[in-house]
């Protein structure tokens, strides 16, 4: 066993070694402390000032009220106004658009006037007064010698139709 008397002698010899480590030059480190202290030193902004806030009274008066979502307004009620007649059979002009449609002649067959017109696929079609063509339920109205005058029904975009006149010129 080691005496009482080793032991202490131990203890104070790493107690000494230990202290000796701390004594070494601080040269370096005053060095980088003097570097940091003199490097230039930027404005920092202020913190930026929080406004009060600021109630609002609402007053209704003539302002809509915020917390009803407003109807649709609406140019006709549904169901009132012209409308195509889906039930009827689509007649073979009523596949293309009105412009790519080029009306060529118009012929009188015993007091009735009917137009010749040429489809996008090449085919020539016969056309009367109430004949159907293009694709918005273009109906025929009348036939002049150079155009070919018709209604067709849009959507208005509100759930009815609307009636638009539309022209199919003679290409020369």
């Amino acid at each position: 066993m080691i005496s009482r008397h080793r032991l202490r002698a131990w203890i104070a010899v790493l107690g000494l070694l230990a202290l000796s480590g701390c004594s070494r030059d601080m040269h370096d480190l005053e060095t980088y402390v003097a570097e940091i202290k003199a490097r230039q030193s930027r404005q920092i902004e202020p913190i930026p000032q929080v406004r009060q806030y600021e109630s609002y009274v609402y007053m209704a008066g003539s302002r809509p009220d915020p917390f009803i979502r407003p109807e649709p307004v609406r140019a006709a009620a549904v169901g009132v106004g012209p409308r195509p007649d889906i039930s009827r059979p689509r007649e073979p002009l009523e596949e293309f658009p009105l412009d790519a449609l080029r009306m060529i002649g118009v012929i009188d067959f015993s007091g009735r006037r009917v137009a010749m017109v040429r489809a996008p696929d090449g085919v020539i079609h016969r056309v009367g007064k109430g004949n159907h063509m293009g694709q918005n339920y273009g109906e025929i109205r009348t036939i002049e010698e150079g155009q070919i005058e018709l209604n067709e029904l849009i959507p208005d975009g509100f759930g009815g139709w609307i009636r638009r006149p539309a022209i199919l010129a003679l290409t020369p």
